[in-house]
């Protein structure tokens, strides 16, 4: 097959994108992976089969009110984003040029809705790839849901819709407030976030996600049931080891500590911290009396991660502690083995490199639908990771909160600590498994093949 991939510009979704096409393209298909021009750089190292799959550079337009050169989400605020998204739409006419040009058979993509009309009319089939989960898409998107599209309530989001397969997930109050809110948030050009989600699933020739039937297979059928098309899962995609070293800064700094006793914090490109939560979280990982690495932007109102720093912090951890603004190696540094610990934004990304790895896990979502699902179903369901405990009315996390996470999870006394450790084992046993991810793909490229 050849295939074209078009994700959203964000760093937390071109990187399972790429991972997905090394998958594919290890078992001979093409791929054209269509990316920002300065961006790219930053994906080489992940492109295990350039001979196969090519990036397709393209030129990010510039909106009023995003800086001069933004390409991602990671260049730019929060409050910027739906910016970038409005900046994406308008390379409709760049894509449809590359398309005839290039001449796929299929197209994956994510937030751009106006894809499949346009490959229907150019004979290409359209591919919703959602790096977000199942279960996410069938609590918040699914046609029982979204039939009624703008009156949907807090009280609404409290319960699942209808139809929805038995699990665990229960919201807090504000994060239902949060969701209720994010149903009227304009995403790009006009467009609501969950119109441009919904529009994608309902105009896409198929949709698909990363998993396994063994964790997904119930929502998956679910969503295959409500919108009446193929839904595929790519099996976990677990990344192949990046081609590049962990830089020595890190090498050198991490293999100064014993096995698994460093904390690493990271919650995505795209999460920007309230300062009195980002002090919060600074102070709960000192608080821990553990070394730690913590990877996170600035806070809302700061320039740079150094400027918001608790007076005399860096002073009081020098040795053991470090806080880094800038891009990180994230599944280099999940893998080395002085790291025992994951806080995590809970992304799908970040979830499967935590999962993969011996580290135990922190779950610490932010106000986003996937994130606060992915949560419940690690810290419920599944049960193989701790979350952070919250004010339920305000939703927000105090350094005591982080601290009881971190030590309950390291703590071998801990009967929590112990389950949770326990199905962790069970979890990365059965996605490392020889065949369970080969198989998946295998299936996944016939189940392509046949829609083709």
């Amino acid at each position: 097959m050849h295939i074209a991939m078009y994700p959203w510009l964000a760093m937390g979704h071109l990187t399972p994108f790429l991972h997905l096409s090394n998958k594919l393209a290890k078992r001979g298909h093409r791929i054209s992976f269509f990316i920002p021009r300065r961006t790219q750089a930053k994906l080489e190292q992940f492109n295990i089969h350039p001979h196969l799959i090519t990036f397709v550079p393209i030129d990010v337009p510039h909106v009023d009110g995003l800086p001069q050169g933004a390409e991602t989400t990671s260049d730019v605020p929060f409050p910027l984003i739906p910016l970038v998204m409005t900046a994406m739409d308008r390379t409709v006419k760049d894509i449809e040029r590359l398309l005839i040009e290039l001449n796929p058979q299929i197209v994956f993509f994510d937030f751009t809705y106006w894809l499949p009309n346009m490959t229907r009319r150019l004979g290409i089939k359209s591919f919703q790839y959602l790096i977000v989960s199942p279960v996410t898409i069938s609590y918040t998107s699914s046609p029982a849901r979204m039939g009624h599209r703008g009156n949907i309530t807090e009280a609404d989001l409290m319960q699942p819709p209808a139809g929805f397969p038995v699990s665990s997930i229960k919201l807090h109050a504000h994060e239902t407030k949060f969701l209720a809110w994010k149903r009227k948030w304009e995403f790009g050009s006009g467009v609501l976030f969950y119109d441009r989600i919904y529009d994608g699933l309902s105009l896409s020739d198929a949709i698909g996600f990363k998993g396994c039937r063994e964790i997904e297979g119930p929502y998956v059928d679910y969503l295959a049931d409500q919108f009446g098309k193929p839904v595929l899962l790519s099996g976990p995609v677990i990344p192949e080891p990046p081609t590049c070293p962990l830089e020595e800064k890190w090498a050198g700094w991490l293999g100064g500590f014993t096995v698994g006793s460093v904390i690493y914090c990271a919650l995505g490109s795209e999460c920007t911290l309230q300062q009195d939560q980002f002090l919060e979280l600074l102070l709960g990982l000192e608080l821990t009396s553990m070394p730690f690495l913590a990877a996170l932007k600035p806070p809302i109102g700061f320039e740079t991660t150094e400027a918001a720093l608790p007076e005399g912090f860096k002073e009081k951890v020098q040795g053991r502690g470090i806080v880094h603004g800038g891009w990180i190696q994230q599944q280099s540094i999940l893998a080395h083995s002085s790291v025992g610990c994951f806080i995590t934004h809970c992304g799908a990304g970040s979830l499967t490199e935590a999962v993969v790895n011996k580290c135990q896990i922190v779950l610490l979502p932010q106000l986003d639908s996937d994130q606060i699902v992915n949560a419940r179903m690690m810290s419920g369901n599944i049960k193989i990771g701790v979350e952070v405990e919250k004010g339920e009315e305000d939703g927000l996390f105090t350094k005591e909160s982080v601290c009881k996470a971190v030590k309950i999870v390291m703590d071998d006394e801990n009967e929590l600590g112990r389950e949770c450790r326990a199905n962790h084992t069970k979890v990365r046993n059965l996605l490392l498994s020889s065949n369970l991810e080969s198989s998946c793909v295998d299936s996944f490229c016939h189940n392509l093949q046949n829609l083709l």
